[in-house]
Parts: structure tokens; C-alpha cells; sequence
């Protein structure tokens, strides 16, 4: 063994890094195009088969507007002010409402939508609404009506004959009818005759429609930021989606308007037994009004009072002026009384306004001041004098009883001004105590009359309101259903069948390599292992057993070729001796085929090529050239036989030579272990440029490791679908603890997809048999 020998070698890859994954993941799947063929074609004929057997979904679609008190009112209501009553809206509210399933039981009453109609064509059961005949009505139902469709034929024009599929019955039409169905009412829409054709009936329970088309049914705003609603539903049968959106905005708007009134209904009959009452009050506070009044002798207290004050002013200056007379006559009695001596002198007669009085006072005057002028004349005596005298007395008397008498009435006067002003005192002090005591009760009457008033006024809006009613929605677009179906698409239902049929055989390929135990792609070698790959020979189900030959131009005798170049490029032109082991995990992975044919490439340049046929345990090298076997490696292992006596040369191949197993011995591995087989080799590199050790397997016997400290280089065989997975963690366990020497793997057995087959830029350049 040449022990300078060392290992530069670069680890071979078959791919380039451009196409690698394309080459690991989708060739091994081109190999079975066939299936996909298949798959495919299944796959887009079910697609076409069931696009021709489904029946088309179309989709009805209907916008409404919606009142939101968030969001702003769509719609402009004169009457708004009045609508104090009605509930504010909310658009997320109301497309619950709209979902409800209390809406849709009434559209599924109102439509019959219960039971559907079917009539058969050529690809199957196709649903009809209005162009069925007939109409039929459940009125007491029979749990076996829904469980199978019941088939309607017209025998007359008066009768129809129904059927579950295993007994058929002929009743009258237009007319409740007991089946075995239950109580049944068949309707026309159209003359029937026998001619007419056979529809099915399919009859659901009333909760499990509401569901089924509650389902169907999507109501969602147009945006976020709008009140637009807009209702979807899809439908086999475009009238029959149109009439639910239709029917069911109807009901929207119904339940809207019937919401209103029932507000409007109670708040008037509120109102209207408030008003009963509240009058009913009001008059008995009227008429304790008018009983207080009356009992207090009152028309208007108010008045009365600025009367009694009035009346008490006017009193008291008459009682002033009766005073000031009083005042005035008395003075005027002292006056005549006491100052009588006095000439010349007269009373104060200021407040006195009684002609008698005063004439007499003036007569007084005038008597005195003619008394005083014939008193200057005459004497005392004088007649003249002593009748105006005596005239001035008689005066002055007559004056007296003047005085007295208007004095008694004056006095009389003013007893009665002064007790009519302690009456009229004591009036107006119990004018605030009744002002008081009709203030509450006015004060009731005018709560009560205010109230009676409001009520009036709230009944007069609610029954304007009543009778307004209007829904707080408005129809954008009534429900209009689209042209072309909706659903199945066909470039959807290809596309899906497709994937369904390129799914199937990868699924099926790719369970097979997960149940796959042996090695089938490089990958799975180059994932487990770091042991170099030196090169790949392809599987070809014929082949020769030395297929390496002088003008051989295969595609294997070129791989093998490709590894001969491989292995000169670490060892070098001209280099050391190489001794190369030959192994596998077990038997049947080519490790023989491979070592054959590689030691054939090599005596094809030129260079003495010996393989050693080393499994003495089952020996195939020399059967495959009918070389003789009497005498071969064991013999001289076991001192039997020389050197020169083994070496044979192989048929037809200069340069190329082989050493026989010999007779099987009783234990191959000790005669391995003997030095004798040191010398074999070392004997050999004095006679040949390359070696070739032909070893057992080592997953079955330890021969390839004892002679392994021999051995310069080792090739380590891997067949696609024979190799064991597991023996790779042996052989990279192998690799990792330098068991073997330059240990490099040669995959054998490789599939089209795996081998390289050179590049479509070679294939003009070289030819292949």
C-alpha cells in the first residue's frame, strides 16, 4: 500500500444547482406520465360530466336603503317633528332583523316555499317554481310526506294521481284531500290535461325551509361608511330568488309600518284615556270654582277688591268733607255765640256750601255794617238802630238753628260714612284670604286645563301620524338575478377536477416512496450521508456483464467511463499504484458489475488492470468468463498455490487480468486476516497499476474491513430500489470513523430521471447502442 497516497478529491455532482430540485422533486414524476394521462383525462371528463348534470345556481341581488341615526336619514319626512314615538335604527341592527328567521317564515308562508317542484330531462332532476301546473298545499301534513318526493300525474283535467314510487292514488284537484301523506289541498295554475307532464314534488318541514333559504340568503352594507343594504341570495331558479328578496323586503317595510301603528295605537289609547280622565278632573275643579265663588258671593276678586277700594276712597273723602262742614259749623257757632260784640268781623264759612246758611250769614254782615253806619249818626236809642238790632239777633237765631240743624245731619252723615268704612275694612281684609283659597283652586283647574290641552294637541299628531305610517327604508333596486349562472363556473370546476386528477397519482407516488424503504433518489443518499458521490450507472433491465469494450459508445459503458476520469482526477496521470475495495451492504446492489466493467475502462487505457474475485463465500467473477476456479486466492492464501499460478488474463481484454476465489475454505475471514494477504497486494502493485479488491458485502460479513488497511481507495455500491435507507447511517457512521479509506459511494441501478444521460448539447456528438 502506497501510503503517501492522498485523497484531494472533490465530491461529484451529477445536477447542476440551477435544476437540482427540478431534477429531485418533479422527474421521478414525469417517469409515470402515463398515470397523469389517465388521471387527467378521468378527471376533466367527470369535470365535463358534472357540469352537464348540475344544475346551474343563479344569484339575485337587491339593494335597499336604511334610516340610521348614526349614520344620517336617506330620506327626508315632513312629518318627522310628529315621529317623537318611533324607535331609532341602527344598520347593524337591522341586518339582523333582515336575517331573522321570523321574516323569512313569513316569506316561506307567503310563497308556499315548503314544497318544491322538479321535473325530469335528460341530465337529471332540473327545480321549476311558477311553470309548475300545480300548487300544492300542506295543510295537515304526515311525517312520511317528507321523506320521500311524491310524483303528480294528471290522468283528466279534474284529477291528478300521486305517487311515492311504490303505490300511486288518483284524487280530485282544487280541494282538501286526505292522503297517506296527510291532508293535502292540490291547486291548478293552469289546465292540466294527460298530456301535461309529471312534475315531483319535494315537501320540507316548514322550520327546516326557513333554515335552508335563511341560509341562502347574505345581507351585508355596501360600505362601511353607508346605509345601503344589499340582500343576496342564490337560487337554481332566478324568479324564485327574485320573489323571496322581493317578498322579503315587503315584509321588512310591513313589519316596519306595523311596529309604528302599534306604537301609534297604544300612544293613542294612552292619550285618549288620559284625556277621559284628565277631563273628568277638570270639571270637578271647575265646578268648585263656580261652588266657591257662588258660596262667596265672587265674579271677579280682583275687580271686586279694586272696587271696595274705590269705594273706601270715595268714602272717606266725603267723610272728609262732613268733617270739614262740622269743623266749619262749629266755628260759625262759636263764632255767633261768642263774638257777637264783635262788629265788624266775619266767621270763617270755608267748607259750607248750604245757600240758607250763607244768605242768613250775608244778611248778618250786611245788618251789622248798616247798624255800625247809623251808629255813628245816631244814638243808642234810636229806633233804627234798635231795629236792625233786633233784625241781628233774629239773624243770628235763625243762624243757630241752621247750625243745629245741619250740624245733626252732618253727624248723622258721618256716623254712617265712618261705619260704611270699618265695613268696607273689614271686606277687603278677607279679600287675600279668598284670593288665596281660589288660587289653589285655580291653580288646579289651570294644571288640569294646561294638561287637557297638551293631550289634545299629542292626539291630534298621533292620528296624523297613524294614518302617515311610513317604512324607514326605501328600495334602491328591486331583486334582479344575473344572466349567466353563478355557479358551477366551468373553468373553476376544470381547474378543481384537474388538480383532483394531478393530485391522485402524486398522492399515490409520493405514499409509495413514503412506504419506501430502499433507496430510490440521490437525495436520499446525499440527505443522510457526507460521503462523496463518485459517480452514477443507470438501470437497463438488459444488459451484458462487461459492457466496457473497445467502441462501446452505451450510455452505462460512458458512466463508467465518467467514473474512470473521476478517479484520475484525485489519483493524478502517472501517479501511485491504487488498490480500490469494492463493497455494499448487501448482496445484489452490482458491486461486482461495477467493479468488473470499472476494471475493464481502466485496462482500456493501456494500464495492467487486476481484479481480485475476494467473496470466496459465492464467487460469480470467473463464471461470468468460464475461467477456471481450482486453483485461485484461496489457494494461495492458504500456501497452496503461487502467485502466477491465479493470475489469469480475461477473454478479449489486453491488459485486464483476474485472481479466481478458488475452492471455498472452511473460514474466508482468517485467511484474510493472514499476512499472506498483505504480501498478495503488496506483490500485486509491483506487478499493476490498479488493483481491484471485489469484496463481500459488509452488512454481511467483516472481510471488506480486514483487508480494508490494504486498500488505497474505497467504492462503496448503492442500488436504487435494493439498498436499505438504514445501511446509509451505517455507511456515514463508516465514513465518520475512517473505517474504510477514501470511502466515495457509486450509485448503481439509477432511473432515467436520476441519470444524468449526458446534456442535450453532447447528444450530437456522441452515439449510443
Amino acid at each position: 500500500m502506497n501510503d503517501n497516497s492522498t485523497h484531494s478529491y472533490v465530491p461529484y455532482q451529477v445536477v447542476s444547482a440551477d435544476n437540482s430540485a427540478f431534477r429531485t422533486y418533479i422527474l421521478p414524476l414525469l417517469r409515470h406520465w402515463p398515470w397523469y394521462v389517465l388521471s387527467l383525462s378521468i378527471a376533466f371528463a367527470g369535470a365535463y360530466a358534472y357540469l352537464l348534470y348540475k344544475q346551474p345556481i343563479y344569484r339575485t341581488q337587491a339593494s335597499l336603503l336604511l334610516q340610521d341615526e348614526k349614520r344620517g336619514n336617506g330620506q327626508t319626512n315632513p312629518l318627522k317633528e310628529l315621529e317623537v314615538y318611533t324607535p331609532k335604527k341602527v344598520v347593524e341592527n337591522e341586518l339582523e332583523v333582515l336575517q331573522s328567521s321570523t321574516l323569512m317564515e313569513h316569506v316561506v308562508n307567503t310563497l308556499h316555499l315548503d314544497t318544491r317542484y322538479f321535473h325530469e330531462t335528460s341530465f337529471g332532476k332540473r327545480e321549476i317554481y311558477t311553470d309548475s301546473p300545480v300548487l300544492m298545499l300542506v295543510e295537515a301534513p304526515n311525517p312520511i310526506l317528507y321523506k320521500k318526493p311524491l310524483l303528480l300525474s294528471f290522468p283528466t283535467n279534474q284529477s291528478v294521481r300521486i305517487s311515492n314510487g311504490e303505490k300511486a292514488e288518483t284524487y280530485p284537484l282544487n280541494q282538501g284531500i286526505q292522503t297517506p301523506y296527510g291532508r293535502l289541498r292540490i291547486v291548478t295554475r293552469q289546465a292540466v290535461n294527460p298530456k301535461t307532464e309529471s312534475i315531483i314534488v319535494q315537501a320540507m318541514p316548514p322550520a327546516a325551509a326557513v333554515s335552508m333559504y335563511a341560509s341562502k340568503l347574505k345581507v351585508e352594507p355596501s360600505s362601511k361608511t353607508s346605509t345601503v343594504v344589499r340582500l343576496t341570495i342564490e337560487d337554481a331558479v332566478p324568479q324564485k330568488g327574485e320573489a323571496i328578496l322581493n317578498n322579503l323586503i315587503n315584509a321588512y317595510n310591513q313589519a316596519s309600518i306595523t311596529d309604528k301603528n302599534r306604537v301609534a295605537a297604544n300612544t293613542l289609547n294612552f292619550v285618549e284615556n288620559r284625556l277621559r280622565m284628565v277631563s273628568g278632573e277638570l270639571s270637578a275643579v271647575e265646578k268648585e270654582v263656580e261652588q266657591y265663588k257662588s258660596t262667596m258671593a265672587i265674579t271677579d276678586l280682583g275687580a271686586q277688591a279694586q272696587s271696595f277700594l274705590q269705594t273706601s276712597q270715595q268714602n272717606d273723602t266725603q267723610l272728609n268733607q262732613v268733617t270739614v262742614q262740622l269743623a266749619a259749623l262749629n266755628e260759625l257757632q262759636d263764632f255767633i255765640t261768642t263774638q257777637s260784640d264783635k262788629r265788624g268781623s266775619t266767621p270763617a264759612i270755608v267748607g259750607l256750601n248750604d245757600p240758607i246758611l250763607l244768605g242768613e250769614i250775608n244778611k248778618l254782615s250786611e245788618l251789622e255794617l248798616k247798624r255800625d253806619g247809623l251808629a255813628q249818626t245816631t244814638s243808642d236809642e234810636n229806633p233804627m238802630l234798635q231795629t236792625i238790632d233786633n233784625q241781628i239777633k233774629a239773624t243770628k237765631n235763625n243762624i243757630n238753628q241752621n247750625i243745629k240743624s245741619m250740624k245733626a245731619i252732618l253727624n248723622t252723615s258721618k256716623d254712617q260714612y265712618t261705619a260704611k268704612n270699618e265695613k268696607l275694612e273689614s271686606s277687603i281684609r278677607t279679600i287675600p284670604k279668598q284670593e288665596r283659597a281660589l288660587m289653589n283652586i285655580t291653580r288646579q283647574q289651570a294644571i288640569k286645563n294646561n294638561l287637557y290641552t297638551y293631550l289634545l294637541q299629542k292626539r291630534e299628531e298621533m292620528a296624523v301620524t297613524f294614518a302617515a305610517s311610513v317604512a324607514d327604508s326605501r328600495i334602491i333596486d328591486v331583486a334582479k338575478s344575473t344572466i349567466d349562472p353563478v355557479k358551477p363556473v366551468g373553468v373553476v370546476m376544470y381547474a378543481l377536477f384537474g388538480l383532483i386528477g394531478f393530485l391522485l397519482p402524486t398522492g399515490v407516488i409520493a405514499g409509495r416512496n413514503a412506504l419506501n424503504t430502499r433507496v430510490t433518489r440521490r437525495v436520499d443518499v446525499e440527505h443522510v450521508t457526507q460521503v462523496p458521490i463518485l459517480g452514477e450507472v443507470m438501470n437497463k433491465r438488459q444488459r451484458e456483464t462487461l459492457i466496457v469494450a473497445p467502441n462501446q459508445r452505451s450510455v452505462i459503458a460512458e458512466q463508467i467511463r465518467s467514473i474512470r476520469t473521476n478517479l484520475q482526477t484525485w489519483t493524478g496521470e502517472g501517479g501511485p499504484k491504487q488498490v480500490m475495495l469494492f463493497t455494499s451492504s448487501m448482496s445484489g446492489e452490482g458491486k461486482s458489475f461495477v467493479s468488473l466493467n470499472l476494471g475493464a475502462s481502466l485496462a482500456l487505457m493501456r494500464q495492467p488492470t487486476v481484479i481480485l474475485e475476494m467473496d470466496m463465500r459465492m464467487p460469480r467473477l470467473h463464471q461470468l468468463f468460464d475461467i477456471d476456479n481450482t486453483v485461485g486466492l484461496s489457494s494461495y492464501l492458504s500456501g497452496e498455490a503461487e502467485l502466477a499460478d491465479i493470475i489469469k488474463p480475461v477473454p478479449g481484454h489486453p491488459n485486464y487480468f483476474i485472481i479466481p476465489s478458488g475452492p471455498l475454505p472452511s473460514d474466508p475471514s482468517e485467511l484474510l486476516h493472514d499476512v499472506t494477504m498483505k504480501e498478495l497486494i503488496e506483490s500485486l502493485r509491483d506487478q499493476f497499476r490498479y488493483i481491484l479488491l471485489d469484496a463481500p458485502p459488509i452488512g454481511i460479513v467483516t472481510d471488506a474491513q480486514v483487508v480494508a488497511p490494504y486498500v488505497d481507495s474505497t467504492l462503496f455500491v448503492i442500488r436504487h430500489g435494493v439498498t436499505p435507507k438504514h445501511s446509509l447511517k451505517v455507511l456515514d457512521t463508516l465514513y465518520r470513523e475512517q473505517r474504510f479509506q477514501n470511502l466515495s459511494i457509486i450509485l448503481n441501478g439509477v432511473g432515467g430521471s436520476e441519470a444524468y444521460h449526458y446534456s442535450d448539447r453532447l447528444k450530437n456528438s456522441y452515439s449510443y447502442r
